[in-house]
């Protein structure tokens, strides 16, 4: 259920459809469904199916409210149930739909559909939503308890929007529940699409030709009215004694398991005390909507004889008015809007008399009707669920890209790590997920939540990163003698856990091993995409792939304590380096010059590598001053990803090269950036993917990628080292707390319990999905830190800042550690 795909339109207007609700893939209804009886249950049934045909390349599923143990016999469109009066039941649910990305959720709302007081349960699974949430209300009250109204307040703080299907409905919610009108949308109750047709055509069906007709169905209850007009019936029989009055539906279930049948019998009853019994037919029984509507077809004259005004959706009513019947109501709220204009007529509730002079009235002056039912059926028109569902896609498309515009925060996810932003707790060195993904050939490029997806196979960024984070985390972690097979490594203060001897050393030569395997030597460059089978996928890769690996190559050179691994990096190196000289893209420059700056720590003497730096930077300068303005200081009219890399490798190359121009160049577009991705409360809020940033134009908010965060936690810390200026290292900080949930969504996309991340901040949250990518990133930008403390605390014993390879012991990882958190609340 995590993937997806689209399936293709077969015609134009399908095509028009898939092109405004391109950004949806999957909706989830909530409430109830049917074979459950209740009005709800077929409202939610109908409008999926109605959703699903109108924009069939959209998954569109259910959750179903169960009033029983043992739930019901639903269709493959119930994705997942929930027992209405368990609590951990609906927080189950939020979890299982946030796994299986939905992108909108449409809630069909009635306080007794759900557990807890005033069915308050159901705000339990809504903060626990990660997408928007859309409401149906059925029911909005003039009157609320004290408790009903809580609920519809919360409701208010969790709901992106909601539907109404009447305007007095939206004005009670204005003026009694304070909800602005800008959240509110009025859309119609859907009626299926039925031709406007004689009611002859249906009589014999039930053996009523001849007959006049009227008609009455749903669920039986003490609320409908009935009484009324069975006390009506002999009136209209004595000027009409060919009229037959059929009550078409069960008893509610409700009714049922507290009063039994005692309200039809008592209803039937009183038919034979008036002597209509013979004029009233009864079908105790819940009906198809196929036949529903040949017996809506059959009517002369429908009636909805309510006893109070409390009723601002009624989908029988709908259904009669969408039939083309005449409709005699009491004036409940939803019959005063519908039936205005002459489309129907209104008697007072409980006024028996007049009740049967407007149904005789309609039998005595058959123009007049005739009249009547082709102004309902004309009215209810744009109520057929065709346009119903385009209403409710549109609205669904609407919230999702405000949602994206601007996304709301969710601080329910893993308090401890919230409770402390400033200060995160959670930040030691831990590999679980990074050995997760590991196997005899390298990391593994994706993972289905954190289960390696061998589908995926491997890439040689992937591969790079891997290396450049296990050559760094050697020296931050302590190691232990002992079997290969411990799996973790999470040091921490007062219980120190250990990787065995050699392990990070094996790991990093099997990432080594792959680059060495990527390189082509045919055309100098390193293919970058594998399959599973160990089968190469290009013969050359991209600009980006060859600079990483040339970045990774370079920190080997640089850090790695095995002179084997050192010398096999070298020679690779070497080989891989002319082709530098080709690369055209900032990105494929600016890695490579990272990686050949770590290169010439160890050998800097090696004027071959300074003379390609030299190419490499000035190429790198020129196209800043050529293309950028004080504006936008940008090389290009599109920033992307890894963005703070471009920045970092000409402030490396300017201070090595000892060019001012370039080091305040460098410093410019790097201040320049981050204020860029900088949130309304200053936490840090990179481009998102979903659309980058064009030069002139607003950045795209979501998809956040790890890669951006990382990189610029890099990109400041060299700033600091060119600078001594503190504000880069609280920058840094600020970066890395991006990953610990001060973001635009305050969730956490470390998760402590694995040592991976999340891959994609989206509008409605975090990803389940922990790839390699986004584990690297996270590892990468905490051990460059980790880099930072040493660098500072070795200050004073000859380890300069140009020096991050230098080597921490084991047991400074504490007193590392301790340095880290002091600095991170001062920052």
């Amino acid at each position: 259920m995590w993937l997806r795909g689209l399936v293709e339109p077969d015609n134009m207007l399908q095509k028009a459809k898939q092109k405004s609700w391109d950004a949806l893939e999957t909706l989830a209804l909530i409430g109830t469904y049917t074979p459950r009886r209740c009005g709800i249950a077929t409202f939610t049934n109908d409008l999926t199916e109605a959703l699903s045909s109108a924009a069939p390349e959209i998954n569109t599923t259910a959750v179903a409210m169960n009033d029983r143990a043992e739930g019901y016999r639903y269709n493959k469109r119930v994705w997942f149930e929930v027992n209405q009066s368990r609590l951990v039941e609906y927080r189950l649910a939020a979890d299982f739909l946030n796994m299986s990305s939905v992108d909108v959720v449409c809630l069909q709302h009635e306080f007794g559909i759900f557990g807890g007081h005033d069915g308050s349960y159901i705000l339990e699974m809504l903060r626990r939503l990660r997408m928007p949430v859309v409401t149906t209300l059925h029911t909005v009250l003039k009157e609320p308890t004290d408790g009903q109204l809580r609920v519809m307040r919360q409701l208010n703080e969790l709901c992106d929007q909601f539907v109404v299907m009447a305007h007095r409905a939206e004005s009670f919610l204005c003026d009694i529940y304070e909800i602005p009108r800008d959240k509110i949308t009025i859309i119609p109750h859907g009626i299926p699409e039925v031709p406007f047709v004689d009611p002859a055509y249906f009589k014999d069906l039930f053996g009523v030709e001849g007959k006049k007709v009227i008609l009455t169905f749903g669920l039986l209850g003490p609320s409908k009215g009935l009484e009324n007009m069975i006390e009506a019936m002999p009136a209209i029989v004595a000027k009409h004694p060919d009229a037959v009055y059929i009550v078409l539906g069960a008893t509610h279930p409700g009714v049922i398991a507290h009063q039994g049948e005692e309200y039809r019998l008592g209803l039937q009853k009183r038919a034979k005390e008036l002597g209509v019994a013979e004029n009233i037919i009864w079908v105790n029984r819940y009906v198809d909507l196929d036949e529903l509507l040949e017996f809506l077809g059959s009517a002369d004259v429908y009636v909805t004889p309510y006893l109070n005004e409390a009723q601002i959706t009624s989908g029988t009513l709908c259904y009669a008015l969408g039939s083309g019947k005449p409709v005699v109501s009491t004036p409940y709220w939803h019959a005063e809007e519908l039936l205005a204009d002459g489309r129907g007529k209104l008697v007072p509730f409980g006024d028996t008399k007049q009740l049967a002079n407007g149904i005789n009235e309609l039998f005595d002056h058959e123009a007049e009707r005739h009249a009547i039912r082709k102004k309902a059926y004309q009215h209810t028109r744009p109520m057929v669920w065709e346009n119903v569902a385009s209403e409710y896609l549109n609205l669904f498309q609407r919230v999702r890209t405000h949602r994206n515009r601007a996304p709301k925060p969710n601080f329910t996810a893993r308090p401890s790590i919230m409770s402390s932003m400033k200060t995160p707790e959670l930040t030691e060195i831990k590999l679980d997920q990074l050995i997760n993904l590991t196997d005899g050939t390298g990391i593994l490029q994706a993972a289905q939540a954190t289960v390696p997806d061998r589908h995926a196979g491997y890439t040689t960024d992937d591969n790079a990163r891997a290396l450049i984070v296990t050559l760094i985390a050697q020296d931050h972690l302590p190691t232990l003698t002992g079997s290969p097979g411990r799996r973790y490594a999470t040091p921490g203060p007062t219980d120190s856990k250990t990787l065995p001897t050699g392990y990070l050393d094996d790991m990093s030569t099997r990432y080594l091993s792959f680059l060495g395997h990527a390189f082509n030597t045919e055309t100098a460059r390193f293919r970058h995409r594998m399959n599973y089978e160990r089968q190469w996928m290009d013969d050359v890769g991209s600009e980006e792939s060859h600079g990483r690996s040339i970045w990774a190559l370079g920190e080997t050179v640089a850090r790695s304590p095995s002179r084997g691994q050192m010398t096999f990096a070298a020679n690779l190196f070497q080989q891989a380096l002319d082709s530098c000289t080709q690369l055209q893209t900032p990105h494929g420059i600016a890695f490579s010059l990272i990686g050949i700056h770590a290169y010439l720590r160890r050998f800097s003497g090696d004027s071959h590598a300074r003379r390609v730096r030299e190419n490499l930077a000035h190429k790198l300068f020129h196209s800043f001053n050529t293309h950028g303005d004080h504006d936008w200081p940008w090389l290009s009219d599109q920033m992307t990803y890894a963005n703070a890399q471009v920045p970092h490798a000409l402030l490396l190359s300017g201070r090595w090269m000892f060019n001012n121009e370039m080091i305040q160049k460098a410093l410019h577009v790097l201040e320049w950036l981050y204020h860029v991705e900088l949130g309304e409360d200053e936490h840090f809020a990179p481009i998102g993917s979903d659309g980058w940033l064009k030069r002139g134009q607003n950045k795209a908010r979501f998809n956040q990628l790890p890669l951006e965060a990382s990189g610029m936690i890099a990109a400041t810390l060299e700033a600091y080292r060119v600078t001594n200026d503190k504000k880069w290292v609280e920058r840094s900080y600020r970066c890395l707390n991006w990953f610990l949930g001060e973001n635009d969504l305050r969730q956490p996309l470390y998760d402590p319990s694995t040592g991976g991340c999340a891959e994609v901040l989206l509008p409605h949250g975090v990803s389940e999905n922990q790839s390699a990518e986004a584990t690297t990133c996270w590892l990468f930008g905490l051990l460059s830190l980790y880099d930072h403390i040493q660098s500072e605390d070795a200050a004073s014993h000859t380890i300069t800042a140009a020096e991050p390879g230098g080597a921490m012991t084991g047991d400074r990882h504490e007193a590392a550690l301790s340095r880290y958190k002091t600095e991170q609340k001062q920052s």
